[in-house]
């Protein structure tokens, strides 16, 4: 202990109580946990559910909006409340009638939202491969997916048409 440097452990404190509210961290009287050790039992008293009070975010999607081929599409992603310290990955499935590949560069799930509380799926549109034999518009659908840290809101999937060119 005799050789670290004052500055340092003046830091770690400093660190330690500016990060307490972030953490929820609180003194407890007897010194012991909130909730009873797990055990095998069935009707055991422990959750590993959320504990009472505590909210996590919920996510919702939207489109930006049907494109034409040869265009970015974007699908916005809103979570609410936004996250002050850090950021959220998001899972994420893919259906509709255009295919991945062939229609528009294959989308990777999961999806980042940031300290803002918003996040973007973006494509882009790949040339017709069919050579004009048909001039019809294809659907994209994202669909969010439960995860770690989220709630799903009720605007859980989102459409977007592909149109063909003009």
């Amino acid at each position: 202990m005799k050789n670290q440097k004052p500055a340092f452990i003046a830091i770690v404190f400093a660190l330690a109580f500016a990060l307490a509210p972030v953490t929820k961290a609180t003194p407890h009287p007897d010194g012991g946990p909130t909730h009873p050790p797990p055990n095998e039992a069935a009707n055991s008293a422990y959750s590993t559910s959320l504990p009472e009070g505590e909210n996590l975010p919920v996510v919702t999607i939207h489109s930006a909006g049907n494109i034409l081929r040869g265009k970015t599409g974007s699908f916005v992603l809103d979570m609410k409340p936004a996250l002050m310290f850090g950021a959220t990955f998001v899972k994420f499935s893919v259906s509709g009638t255009a295919a991945a590949g062939v229609d528009y560069a294959p989308l990777l799930s999961p999806a980042y939202i940031g300290q803002s509380g918003y996040g973007v799926i973006s494509f882009a549109t790949l040339p017709d491969p069919r050579a004009g034999a048909s001039h019809q518009a294809y659907s994209v659908v994202v669909t969010l997916e439960p995860g770690l840290g989220y709630f799903i809101g009720e605007q859980k999937s989102a459409l977007i048409w592909i149109k063909p060119a003009q």
